[in-house]
């Protein structure tokens, strides 16, 4: 089995063809367009058995996945992290593209449980939605920064309460008090007052839209208490089809929930997991705090992990760690639930 690693740019993609003893046995550089992945193909047909790993740049490597997919070949996803390592162990000094995909490639070769390549599906829509909710929650959060700091100039000591200057009675009151100001502060004020309103517009245009596409897609993880649109459509966007993870502990390992043993010759410990995906990661432990402050059996299972000599940010973890089973499974479930309606078999 030869392992073509990928390197992906914006202008050029580097493909290193791979022996199973990690030794280089081939090497083509293309432009990264539909032309040069057809080029890419050709050179592949030489190498009977082979496999396509390519380094999870998704922005980089979208267009060249979808390409090797619909030409039936088996793509996996390599962390930019674990190639990293891999080219650190290297003899080889420097970096460059070719000695990137080698990298890969290798990395592929030490790990065949890696999650494999699909095409995009309905995930991908919930995740442009989501990301781009979070665009205008950012850009409306220094917008509002911006406005107290004029609000402070005009009048020392007006600080509106925190957490309102997105409600619309809040922003009212404001454009109220700046009608007595005439002056340059306070046209600018006005005008972060109106951009402000459109941003919050839009953002609740865009959380009505991931509401009814979350609830369309993933119904079953929408009733795990804790899970709300938002955090079910992070998940979703996120995994982008659970297929790809063949148990649940590859799963949590990705999403960065799977403790580090850290421990020799002493009471089993375990660690706090830095690596994985933290977008994932930061929906489970939403989730797993919220289900602490209302939902009973998630308080008994913290209970008892203090009981058995866990610190509490240990027992959260080891929550975290028991809500990625659930999370998997439901998205499972969920898959199979959309798979198998009317609509999607007529489809």
């Amino acid at each position: 089995m030869i392992v073509l690693g990928v390197d992906a740019h914006k202008r050029t993609h580097t493909v290193v063809a791979a022996d199973p003893s990690s030794a280089q046995v081939g090497c083509l550089t293309v432009a990264a367009t539909s032309e040069g992945h057809l080029r890419l193909l050709r050179w592949a047909e030489q190498f009977t058995l082979r496999r396509w790993a390519i380094e999870d740049c998704r922005q980089l490597s979208r267009h060249l996945e979808a390409d090797l997919l619909r030409a039936g070949e088996r793509v996996v996803r390599v962390p930019p992290k674990m190639m990293a390592n891999t080219r650190r162990r290297a003899r080889t000094q420097g970096k460059s593209d070719p000695i990137d995909a080698l990298a890969v490639a290798r990395a592929a070769l030490a790990e065949p449980g890696l999650p494999a390549a699909f095409l995009d599906g309905p995930a991908r829509q919930l995740r442009l939605l989501v990301d781009s909710r979070e665009t205008l929650i950012r850009q409306r959060s220094a917008a509002q920064s911006q406005l107290r700091w004029h609000l402070h100039e005009l009048e020392p000591g007006w600080d509106p309460p925190a957490r309102t200057l997105a409600l619309a009675h809040t922003l009212k009151g404001i454009e109220t008090r700046l009608a007595h100001h005439h002056n340059t502060v306070a046209d600018l004020a006005r005008q972060l007052l109106q951009h402000i309103r459109h941003l919050t517009r839009q953002a609740a245009d865009l959380h009505t839209q991931i509401s009814r596409l979350t609830t369309t897609q993933a119904p079953h993880l929408l009733a795990i208490p804790g899970c709300g649109p938002l955090t079910a459509a992070k998940l979703v966007g996120e995994t982008a089809n659970i297929h790809r993870f063949p148990t649940p502990d590859k799963f949590a390992m990705w999403a960065g929930v799977a403790p580090i043993p850290v421990w020799s010759g002493n009471p089993q410990r375990h660690r706090l997991n830095r690596g994985g995906n933290r977008q994932a990661n930061a929906a489970l432990h939403r989730i797993a705090i919220t289900q602490i402050r209302i939902h009973p059996p998630a308080q008994d299972y913290l209970k008892r992990r203090l009981a058995n000599g866990n610190t509490k940010p240990e027992a959260i973890r080891a929550l975290k760690r028991h809500l990625a089973n659930t999370i998997y499974h439901t998205l499972t479930l969920d898959t199979v639930t959309q798979h198998t309606t009317p609509q999607a078999l007529a489809a």
